[in-house]
């Protein structure tokens, strides 16, 4: 973390602010989803240096109305703009039971579930979504023209540690595509088309063709839905017109939706965690399925893989730590990355 905190700060990004980053990313690393974690670092650098990113994130608050507020990114840091909208959110929470904040002209924010956690230590529960650059097709064509747009819900689980669900729309995340680029490995069947429109295991060819919806059109149908809630809500950029991490040149105009919800304005935080409780119960008592050791519920990999992570450390890909090692000697911060290591 210190070695990515100081590689945001060499770029122009205030210390806290690159503390937050860096964060998200060990985090994302932890949970065992290494295609939102440092890989993306070398990314996120090359975005700030060209300007389409602002090392300096300066919010907005275009419209403050109660419960409901809409802030504008002005092409700040993704992570930076989703935090402020999480705290903005949960403030209007506890006056109102309800926070919905808008975001527009943000950036992207690594693992939606790293600000969705956020509120669960006030006894509140999150909701966030936001569109991304396109990746597959709409249902029926061949264009690139929908984003992954992943949602995120996380909810407070009593003893246990929280459920959380963090999607994408497609079969699988495009940065899953990339860290299989990345580890030199195939993909599964069924995640990818090429740009002739054949199935490939091929992740170089599955990231210049078409990442498949999940669920067929049903995944397309809750993309699209998810562009609505985060894109043209916020007054953003929406379909064709979103910009991802993975190049240098354009700005994202990416768009946020958070919103959070006060437990104790619906029913007592005690009996809705006894609610939760109940639930882990009911889900894991249930017969196993041939195959299967036994059934987790959301959030529960995550949880035991940042505690197995923390206790016995990460491996990263070998060309990640080829990039950052590059990305170190370009900012002067070698000791830190052999320090972490």
């Amino acid at each position: 973390m210190a070695f990515a905190s100081a590689v945001l700060a060499e770029s122009g990004v205030p210390e806290s602010d690159a503390r937050l980053v860096a964060d998200s990313l060990v985090q994302a690393d932890l949970w065992g989803h290494q295609s939102h974690g440092v890989m993306r670092l070398p990314w996120y650098t090359a975005r700030i240096r060209t300007g389409v990113m602002r090392a300096v994130t300066q919010c907005e608050l275009v419209v403050n109305a109660g419960a409901v507020a809409v802030l504008d990114g002005h092409d700040g840091i993704g992570q930076v703009v989703a935090e402020k909208a999480a705290r903005e959110a949960m403030s209007r929470a506890r006056a109102h039971g309800v926070g919905a904040v808008s975001v527009r002209n943000s950036n992207h924010f690594g693992t939606a579930m790293y600000f969705t956690r956020l509120p669960l230590a006030e006894g509140q529960l999150a909701i966030l979504t936001t569109n991304a650059s396109p990746a597959m097709a709409p249902w029926g064509g061949r264009e690139q023209s929908v984003g992954t747009n992943p949602w995120s819900i996380a909810a407070p689980a009593g003893k246990f540690p929280p459920f959380v669900l963090d999607i994408a729309n497609t079969a699988v995340a495009r940065g899953k595509i990339y860290l299989a680029k990345q580890q030199g490995r195939a993909i599964p069947p069924g995640w990818a088309i090429n740009s002739a429109g054949e199935p490939t295991t091929d992740p170089v060819e599955a990231l210049a063709g078409l990442i498949l919806p999940m669920a067929e059109y049903k995944g397309y149908a809750i993309a699209v839905m998810v562009d609505v809630l985060s894109g043209i809500l916020s007054g953003s950029a929406f379909g064709k017109g979103v910009r991802g991490p993975y190049q240098s040149e354009q700005r994202s105009g990416c768009g946020h939706l958070m919103i959070t919800l006060d437990i104790a304005a619906f029913l007592p935080l005690a009996e809705f965690n006894a609610g939760m409780e109940k639930l882990v119960g009911e889900l894991k008592g249930a017969p196993l399925a041939a195959g299967f050791d036994e059934i987790l519920y959301p959030g529960e990999p995550e949880a035991r893989s940042a505690e197995r992570g923390r206790r016995e450390g990460i491996e990263l890909p070998a060309q990640t730590m080829l990039d950052l090692t590059k990305l170190a000697d370009e900012t002067d911060t070698r000791a830190l990355l052999t320090a972490s290591l």
